[in-house]
């Protein structure tokens, strides 16, 4: 359950934050003076699902389902109802480590093919659990201390009991590559990404997700490439 905050509870937890995030409307992600960071939910439409399940919820809900599953995401403190801002809030300490998008700039060729190699790994083991994440891109795919892959901004995802279906598991991976600047940064190590996601597969699937993927990262290149053509 969500608690309440007042308009001065709320001014008292933000004092001296550093703002991270925001949009046309205000105030997105903050770090708090403590290292917390306060992340705030609007409502975009009069009639939403944010209604009876509000994003700090399913924020929270699914930090607490991916620890279960052992997969590394924020720990959360607290979610927060704040009517002066018309807005929901969650409270959490941020999962330690660089985001991909960041790490990947730095890497050399051999580096870059062991990581993607890895991170192929990393997506199989969300699809076997039944995780989709819908915000899949290598900005919310953290690189930890320990050397493992953690997932943050995790608001919109589903968690079911089971693997996901060929059909789940193509669209996550459109998800991935709508980006093009991650798409750059993958591009020395895709085959790894490719060899890392399919190796534990059965042997048909293994050889559809192979041609599936490659398929996908030719096309989405190709259309990259037009796109920057007719600028």
């Amino acid at each position: 359950m969500m608690t309440p905050l007042s308009n001065k509870q709320f001014l008292s937890l933000r004092q001296n934050a550093l703002l991270i995030e925001e949009d046309h409307c205000g105030e997105k992600v903050l770090e708090l003076s403590d290292g917390s960071f306060l992340k705030l939910f609007r409502r975009k439409r009069l009639v939403t699902s944010e209604l009876y399940r509000p994003y700090a919820e399913r924020f929270a809900a699914n930090a607490s389902q991916l620890t279960e599953l052992h997969i590394p995401c924020p720990k959360i403190i607290a979610t927060y109802r704040i009517k002066s801002i018309k807005r929901t809030a969650v409270h959490y300490w941020p999962l330690p480590g660089s985001t991909l998008r960041q790490v990947l700039q730095n890497l050399e060729c051999k580096e870059i093919e062991d990581t993607c190699h890895a991170l192929g790994s990393f997506i199989a083991g969300l699809h076997d659990a039944g995780v989709y994440f819908r915000s899949l891109h290598l900005g919310n795919i953290v690189a930890c201390e320990d050397d493992s892959f953690g997932l943050i901004d995790i608001a919109d995802m589903k968690i079911s009991a089971h693997p996901l279906s060929a059909g789940m598991r193509k669209r996550n991976f459109q998800h991935l590559f709508r980006y093009r600047k991650d798409i750059a940064a993958l591009a020395l190590g895709s085959a790894h990404l490719v060899d890392g996601y399919c190796q534990n597969l059965p042997h048909n699937d293994k050889q559809h997700f192979t041609e599936l993927l490659n398929k996908l990262l030719h096309e989405t290149n190709k259309t990259h490439v037009q796109q920057e053509q007719s600028q």
